[in-house]
């Protein structure tokens, strides 16, 4: 027999699903879709007295693990791959109360799954909205000039989870100078300047850049001052 995909338990029960037809070497009953061989001859799963199994098709490593903790019999059921010169695992054959009995602590360990996602995701949003506001904050810092709404919003873009943006980055985290100014540049060049038209119109980014890049230094100039100094 060729090696298994998956190294087999070192007890238990193996099954086959034959690529040929196949009949059952006492019964006769055929052709089998899966079956059991002894002493080289195949026998059927009722022969072989596996025939109150059920199959549970691979898949679902928890279910598959505890169906067979739950039942007292159970098998590997695997098949050749000609490509690949070896049997692969396709599922297990199990008891049918056993299964049962897996699929609700599978549901009972969902729901307890389902309520910590829940608690952690509440747990991540108020980190979120902390860390916006410290975002915000360096920004006001840095940038004395610039609104307040305008650095909030600059911050819950710059910050947004899942983003890739630079608030997002191990600099944004730490809050870094050349993070929190590379935020703000980013949104005056979209917000306060023709960039996004230069490009829609097919002038290459860098050349867009090039045209924009002292107006965008005039506001992060402007917005290093304070307002009253402007005033």
């Amino acid at each position: 027999m060729a090696p298994l995909a998956t190294p087999a338990p070192r007890t238990g029960l193996l099954v086959i699903q034959p690529l040929k037809r196949r009949r059952c070497a006492e019964c006769h009953a055929g052709p089998l879709q899966m079956l059991v061989l002894e002493d080289g001859a195949p026998r059927c799963l009722d022969c072989a007295d596996l025939g109150h199994l059920v199959f549970l098709p691979r898949g679902d490593t928890a279910l598959t693990r505890r169906s067979r903790e739950e039942s007292a019999l159970s098998a590997v059921v695997v098949r050749f791959n000609r490509r690949g010169s070896r049997y692969e695992r396709q599922g297990v054959l199990v008891e049918e109360a056993g299964l049962a009995r897996a699929e609700q602590r599978c549901l009972a360990d969902a729901e307890a799954r389902r309520r910590r996602r829940a608690r952690d995701a509440r747990r991540r949003a108020r980190e979120d909205v902390r860390f916006a506001e410290a975002f915000a904050a360096e920004i006001r810092r840095l940038f004395p000039g610039c609104p307040a709404d305008r650095a909030r919003d600059i911050a819950a873009h710059a910050s947004a989870r899942g983003s890739g943006r630079v608030g997002r980055s191990a600099a944004g985290r730490a809050l870094t100078e050349g993070a929190v100014t590379w935020a703000v540049a980013a949104s005056v060049r979209h917000l306060d300047t023709p960039y996004d038209q230069l490009l829609m119109s097919g002038v290459p980014r860098h050349e867009a850049r090039r045209r924009i890049a002292a107006a965008v230094e005039t506001r992060l100039r402007a917005w290093r001052v304070e307002v009253s100094e402007v005033g």
